[in-house]
């Protein structure tokens, strides 16, 4: 019988794959001296990094705590367990699936578990800031589902529930989805479960842009409205990558484990779900209050330097962490101004915004979020700052006149704002 080679349990990743090794330093130093303004990104603590990079990659399971399809478990059990036993006391629910491996494999599970193919599921459109994978046509449920979708209103971009509740009536869908991607607003839960009572259809609310102001009490909670609550537990939780289901309905939790295993997913991520553990355990701490509070206040500083600019925010304002910023008054697109803000240290995305005369390729707006900056440490001060450079990044592309410049010199400021707050310092 071949041994193994005495070095492949020490041999460390630079030595043994040096590209790969120079692959992520390079990533590490790009996180180091950008300013993250994604809103489906954040930083995770070290404890999350230790957790989620651990001997638990080696280690297969199935099935659910108790009553695994392989042995070995009992540790496996222990981590899986915790991570339920937070997430219920993190939401206030009865049950939590801890098992997705993102937020459109939870939402996929949910899906499976509430309806069957060819139901109607009633969604908000990916052009008025839905998710994609509530019924987008490239997507699993675009293709298996029939998709009725709402948007919002012209006047105040908001969600237009009269709208709603006739688009409801018209096509009595089995399920109706609130929440999405890019929509900053408060969502009137109980007037959707009205709704949704009325037509005999199911709620679920996707949080995964919210899920950490609805754990510290900033966004109104789901429950008791919806039935089924989706959530990822990076984005404003800033923990691990997955997803979770939540439900205080025990015959639907039944319905969602079998939906999750193995119905979606074989084999959980062991690793992964002691990261989400130890994100939901920080999320407990009173210390993420104030975090999500200073989100929503450097998220509103953000949104009132860029309006003061004359760039427009989607809707007036953001009751979330994120933002869409209307480009088209000074001529520009998104595809143009994520490029342009890059070279400025500043990283975005474009997106879509309501009545959208471009394609999603293209863009007339670009989505912004505090959360990541918040968790580096900046505060409002800060934010006050960011808005005030990606505005003058912004006019100098759209007079074109020595924007290459401006994107350098604003490089080298936003590199010293990094330095000043830095992140994973001993690394």
């Amino acid at each position: 019988m071949t041994k193994p080679r005495h070095d492949f349990f020490s041999t460390g990743l630079n030595e043994s794959d040096p590209e790969i090794g120079q692959a992520i330093a390079s990533e590490l130093n790009r996180q180091y001296d950008q300013i993250e303004l994604i809103a489906s990104e954040n930083f995770v603590s070290r404890a999350v990094l230790q957790a989620q990079g651990s001997i638990l990659t080696n280690k297969t399971v199935e099935g659910y705590p108790g009553a695994r399809y392989y042995g070995g478990a009992e540790f496996a059990d222990r981590v899986e367990q915790l991570a339920i036993d937070r997430a219920c006391r993190l939401f206030n629910c009865r049950y939590a699936n801890v098992q997705p491996h993102s937020g459109s494999n939870a939402n996929q599970a949910a899906f499976l578990a509430l309806l069957g193919y060819g139901d109607t599921i009633l969604s908000m459109d990916v052009a008025a800031g839905g998710h994609i994978s509530h019924g987008h046509p490239a997507t699993q449920t675009g293709r298996r589902y029939r998709i009725a979708s709402y948007g919002v209103s012209r006047e105040d971009e908001c969600i237009d529930y009269a709208d709603v509740r006739r688009l409801a009536q018209a096509h009595r869908p089995k399920l109706i989805i609130a929440g999405g991607s890019a929509y900053s607003r408060i969502i009137d839960f109980p007037y959707l479960k009205k709704i949704a009572d009325e037509v005999g259809a199911y709620l679920l609310v996707d949080m995964a842009h919210f899920a950490g102001l609805v754990a510290t009490g900033y966004y109104p909670d789901p429950f008791p409205h919806a039935h089924v609550v989706t959530t990822t537990t990076y984005k404003s939780l800033r923990g691990a990558r997955g997803g979770l289901i939540l439900t205080n309905d025990e015959t639907i939790a039944r319905k969602i484990a079998a939906a999750v295993f193995p119905g979606v997913q074989g084999s959980l991520l062991l690793h992964a779900i002691a990261g989400k553990a130890v994100c939901l355990g920080e999320a407990l701490q009173p210390e993420f209050k104030s975090y999500n509070a200073q989100v929503l206040a450097n998220a509103r500083i953000l949104a009132e330097g860029l309006a003061k600019a004359g760039y427009r925010i989607v809707s007036g304002q953001t009751d979330t962490g994120l933002m869409l910023v209307d480009l088209t008054a000074k001529g520009l697109d998104g595809a143009r101004v994520v490029a342009a803000l890059e070279k400025a240290g500043l990283t975005c995305n474009k997106n879509l915004i309501p009545f959208d005369p471009l394609p999603a390729e293209t863009a007339s707006g670009i989505r912004l979020s505090a959360n990541a900056g918040t968790t580096r440490g900046f505060g409002t001060s800060e934010f006050a700052q960011i808005a005030g450079w990606i505005a003058e990044v912004l006019d100098g592309l759209a007079g074109n006149a020595g924007h290459a410049a401006v994107q350098a010199r604003f490089r080298e400021q936003v590199s010293a704002l990094c330095r000043a707050f830095p992140i994973y310092p001993e690394s």
